[in-house]
């Protein structure tokens, strides 16, 4: 094991290096609190940054800021301290003991720099005034810690789809509507994106939550010149379809149905078995194969709660496909993962990317990052290798002088 370097800095980027606010909606989640860990660990030099593909080539390569100067704050609406949350997921096989224990010290820290976030239940004034509020929590933590840039990344929970209304999009109409009293026209996620915005911030939305997904936002993005990326992060049944699927077009084989069965327990568990809540998450899968495939195909998906698994996911999928002569076979996988584990290296991934863009001059949606998420915005390209060469020739003109396609 490597040696531990000191890590009894952890807000104050290195003397004049670039620095970077990584904000984290939702940040006592288990995939805030992993990746929190990780990057904790990154910087002590305990552990090796596996999963994370901005630590290899070709990604490697591009300008990037470092490990050491990605400071951390957050919202959230539940008061469980991040180092009790750490210690749940030691006790449930997500954190190793002994990386907690190298890095525990460096906690409360991060905890003095999460805030309370906006909860439609508990809010009484306009969302305008809630807007402010977190705009505002975003902007004092810039400059209290002298950050170049803040790169605003949504983990809470999943929500319901929600109705469209005139003012989704419209700007003006929006801002009009968000000073009525009494009046929400924003889902917490999208309120989120709408502060991160008005604040000048970077925002990447890693849920299939509606988030900037509205042409009202949109237009916020590019007039305060910030990108945005989604939506919903890519990391377990649906990143396996995303490179098998292309085979079977690449083959000439015909798919008749792709059935799935999902199981998983926590908090998100507890989440997607809400029937209104689940539909976002299958609607985002929903579009990958007829994507790939380039026409429908039978595809019954289920995503079921077992609290016992904790944050561990298992998918089974049964494919059926057609060869020459008509003939019928069969593909069964099961894919077993630790959903948080596989989640938290991309958010360290995306502050990095979604701040470079930042940096780069870049506005509205990058379509680059849609290698990332399993609905992604801006593209409806879904193969992950197709998306892998589209982001290393993006990463690869970071920095260089020429309009962006």
């Amino acid at each position: 094991m490597k040696q531990p370097r000191s890590t009894t800095t952890v807000h104050a980027a290195r003397q004049g290096a670039p620095s970077t606010g990584l904000w984290l909606i939702g940040a006592r989640g288990s995939v805030a609190t992993t990746a929190v860990v990780g990057l904790l660990a990154l910087r002590a030099g305990i552990v090796p940054a596996t999963g994370c593909v901005t630590s290899r080539p070709p990604l490697d390569s591009a300008p990037l800021v470092a490990w050491d100067d990605i400071v951390v704050g957050g919202h959230d609406i539940v008061g469980t301290p991040l180092e009790k949350r750490a210690e749940m997921l030691v006790d449930s096989g997500v954190i190793p003991h002994h990386v907690l224990e190298a890095v525990r010290g460096n906690l409360p820290e991060i905890e003095s720099e999460l805030r309370t976030g906006y909860h439609p239940a508990t809010h009484t004034g306009t969302l305008a005034d809630a807007a402010a509020r977190l705009a505002a929590d975003l902007s004092d933590f810039r400059d209290r810690h002298r950050l170049d840039r803040v790169v605003v990344v949504n983990v809470s929970s999943t929500e319901a789809p929600v109705p469209a209304l005139p003012e989704h999009d419209d700007l003006d109409a929006l801002t009009r509507a968000l000073a009525v009293p009494g009046h929400r026209p924003l889902p917490p996620s999208s309120l989120c994106a709408y502060a991160a915005f008005q604040a000048g911030c970077a925002f990447v939305d890693f849920t299939p939550s509606t988030g900037a997904r509205l042409p009202a936002l949109a237009r916020l993005a590019e007039q305060q010149g910030v990108p945005f990326a989604g939506s919903d992060g890519k990391t377990g049944e649906t990143l396996l379809r995303t490179v098998l699927a292309p085979m079977f077009t690449a083959r000439a084989l015909r798919v008749r149905s792709w059935a799935g069965v999902n199981l998983l327990g926590g908090g998100d568990g507890a989440t997607l078995a809400d029937p209104e809540k689940v539909r976002s998450k299958l609607s985002s899968k929903a579009g990958v194969l007829p994507g790939l495939l380039g026409e429908e195909v039978t595809q019954p998906l289920h995503i079921d709660n077992v609290p016992d698994l904790g944050d561990h996911k298992t998918s089974w999928d049964h494919v059926s496909f057609e060869g020459f002569l008509g003939v019928r076979m069969t593909m069964q996988l099961t894919w077993g993962g630790v959903d948080s584990t596989l989640a938290a290296p991309l958010i360290l991934d995306l502050a990095r990317l979604a701040a470079a863009a930042h940096a780069d001059g870049q506005r509205g949606a990058v379509r680059e990052l849609g290698f990332f998420f399993k609905d992604p915005i801006g593209t409806g390209e879904h193969s992950l290798f197709e998306q892998q060469r589209a982001l290393t020739a993006w990463a690869a003109a970071l920095g260089t002088p020429g309009p962006r396609d």
